[in-house]
């Protein structure tokens, strides 16, 4: 068996293209390493069915598969519109109405913005195609609008509020019912969106403890709050993972900040250990097209050499005509990019003091894998901390992890680098692998495979990391 592994790993969101047992089993089988499920649509029924095929699909393929929950969060919408439009031009005032219908130049809106917002504040509709500015709070539920180029609006299309401060106020009535259902499932992640500060990340973390969730939180950045330099870097210490939301972040902040927060999302990432997911067009024209642009691929190769833990595909798997072949182009790139251009290196990379013991044994086993020629690097964990603090440093061969946690082994399915295998606590579990690993011809060697194990003298036991040891397989 030769496994060809990708380090920077994809993630595939699940909608009316794909939602069939055979459907998510194909796109395992071209790459997907995990799902996301968009709570902004579909039903908790659906839902039931599709984490049940994703479970089976992972257990016929023997492979740990992440599922992310990503809530809708206040995403505001206008309501339905006359003849499902309305028409502007430069200098006309509209209304937004909460308790209206559409009449004439009064509009609906899916959302009280007259608790929120302030007088000149800039709020943009459309997703960003007409902009438009607060002229005054015209009642409890009402707000008048100046716009500032022509255009025309549709019923139930996004609006953004780039200078509004929600005050923490970011999970609605929806989020809360959707968390406790997921709280019930096997979800691995949970993506909270529209998020502003840590509070938000504390927020929901006190929330899923009260259910007893295991899952992970990923911070989706889409706000300007979110990407000032000391609250990014709060968001990101606070958080499991962070997602780099490119579409809203590009109508809220400027598509032209969009690549430098990027980068320095990876980077921060990198810094502390967690997981940074690339999401938005990625490979937008596959949703009507079975080949990529060039732009799309390079916009792949790019994140792989940052260093991105996961590339996110959105329409093109949920409403696309080829979700499979997107999968397979992304891989194609990010295997090509991989083998042919290194990583780039965080320059300087800081080193989080309350992890220097786990970052020192992690550089160790990096430098001793890549000087002594080993084929891959083998880490014993229970919690999956040790084999993230070693896919931080970014190695060039593939993280073997062994653990008996499925949840673990599940969520470092989007870790850099990782391939976790579910096997009970030991204290030659590591050894054990490579063996089980080099019988199977699992990288296609024929002669002795050098295997790096790093464990503790305690197995199972979460934060006992301190072993580094060379095992040579025959």
């Amino acid at each position: 068996m030769n496994t060809i592994f990708k380090r920077t790993k994809i993630l595939a969101t699940l909608g009316p293209s794909t939602a069939t047992p055979e459907k998510i089993n194909e796109l395992m089988e071209a790459g997907a390493n995990g799902f996301r499920f968009n709570f902004s649509h579909g039903d908790y029924e659906e839902r039931l069915d599709q984490i049940k095929w994703v479970r089976e699909a992972s257990a016929k393929l023997e492979r740990p598969v992440a599922v992310l929950q990503d809530l809708q969060g206040p995403k505001i919408r206008l309501g339905a519109l006359n003849n499902n439009r309305h028409d502007v031009k430069k200098g006309d005032e509209i209304i937004l109405d909460y308790a209206a219908e559409h009449n004439g130049n009064v509009l609906p809106v899916q959302y009280n913005l007259a608790e929120k917002v302030k007088v000149d504040e800039p709020i943009y509709l459309f997703d960003g195609k007409v902009r438009t500015t607060v002229v005054s709070i015209e009642s409890k539920t009402a707000i008048k609008l100046r716009v500032e180029n022509d255009g025309f609006l549709m019923s139930k299309k996004g609006i953004n509020l780039p200078d509004t401060d929600f005050g923490g106020d970011i999970l609605t009535e929806k989020d809360l019912a959707d968390i406790e259902f997921g709280a019930t499932q096997d979800y691995d992640f949970v993506a909270l969106s529209f998020v502003q500060s840590e509070d938000d990340i504390n927020n929901l973390r006190q929330i899923l403890a009260g259910y007893g969730s295991s899952a992970q939180i990923i911070a989706k950045v889409e706000t300007k709050a979110a990407i000032r330099p000391e609250t990014l870097e709060a968001i990101v210490r606070a958080s499991d993972g962070v997602m780099v939301a490119r579409g809203d972040l590009a109508v809220e902040a400027g598509a032209e900040v969009v690549p430098i927060v990027q980068r320095q999302i990876i980077t921060l990432c990198r810094k502390y250990g967690k997981l940074s997911i690339v999401a938005t067009q990625m490979l937008a024209s596959m949703v009507d097209s079975p080949e990529p642009t060039r732009a799309e691929v390079s916009d792949v190769a790019t994140a792989t050499v940052q260093g991105a833990d996961t590339v996110m595909l959105s329409d093109e798997t949920a409403n696309g005509s080829y979700p499979v072949e997107a999968v397979s182009a992304m891989r194609k790139t990010i295997l090509y990019t991989q083998e042919n251009w290194p990583v780039m290196l965080a320059e300087h990379m800081p080193v989080a003091k309350d992890e220097s013991k786990r970052n020192a044994i992690a550089r160790a086993a990096v430098t001793i894998a890549e000087e002594a020629g080993a084929t891959t690097i083998i880490a014993e964990t229970k919690s999956g901390a040790t084999a993230a603090n070693i896919a931080k440093m970014r190695p060039s061969l593939p993280i073997c992890v062994v653990t008996s946690s499925p949840r673990a082994a599940q969520q470092l399915a989007l870790t850099f680098a990782t391939r976790s295998f579910i096997r009970p606590d030991g204290e030659k579990a590591g050894l054990n692998l490579a063996r089980e690993l080099q019988a199977k011809k699992y990288f296609g060697n024929d002669g002795s495979m050098i295997a790096v194990i790093v464990s503790g003298r305690q197995p199972g036991l979460i934060g006992g990391t301190d072993t580094v040891r060379v095992r040579v397989v025959e």
